[in-house]
C-alpha cells in the first residue's frame, strides 16, 4: 500500500512556521509589555516614597524648604515619566492586538489545511479499503470458481 500524501504539505508546513514565528515575536512583545509595566510600577513605587518622605517633613516641627521644593520637583518629573509610561505601555498593548489579528488569520489559514488533510486522508484510506474489499472478493470468487 502506498503511504498518504498531501499534496499541499509543503504549504502546511511553511503556515506553521509563519504561526510559530508569529507567536514568537508575540511572547517577545509580551515580554517587553511586562518590563514596561515594572517600569510604571517603580516610577509609581519612588512617587509614593517621596509623598512618604514629605508627609514626614510636614509633620516634623523643622521644615527645610529647599528640601520640599526639590522633592515636589521630583514628584511631578516622576508623574510625567508616569503618564509617558502609561503611553508607552498603551503602544505596545496595541502593536500585541495587531500581532493577536495576524496570529489568528495565520491560525486559521493552517487549521483550513489541516482539516483538508485530515479529510483527504480519511478519503483516501475509504477508497483503500474499497480496493482492497474488492480484491479480497476477486480472489474469493476466483478460489470458489476454481473449486
Amino acid at each position: 500500500m502506498k503511504k498518504f500524501k498531501f499534496r499541499l504539505q509543503s504549504i502546511l508546513d511553511m503556515r506553521e512556521k509563519e504561526l510559530e514565528k508569529k507567536q514568537q515575536e508575540m511572547a517577545g512583545i509580551v515580554k517587553i509589555l511586562n518590563s514596561q509595566i515594572e517600569e510604571l510600577e517603580y516610577i509609581n513605587s519612588k512617587s509614593a516614597e517621596v509623598l512618604a518622605s514629605l508627609e514626614n517633613m510636614y509633620s516634623e516641627a523643622s521644615i527645610d524648604v529647599t528640601t520640599i521644593s526639590g522633592s515636589n520637583g521630583y514628584l511631578i518629573k516622576l508623574e510625567v515619566d508616569a503618564k509617558k509610561q502609561n503611553q508607552v505601555i498603551q503602544n505596545t498593548r496595541n502593536v500585541m492586538r495587531m500581532k493577536q489579528l495576524e496570529i489568528n488569520e495565520i491560525y486559521k489559514k493552517v487549521k483550513v489545511l489541516e482539516k483538508l488533510k485530515e479529510k483527504q486522508e480519511k478519503e483516501y484510506y475509504k477508497e483503500f479499503e474499497v480496493k482492497t474489499a474488492k480484491e479480497i472478493d476477486d480472489i474469493v470468487t476466483t478460489r470458489y470458481k476454481v473449486s
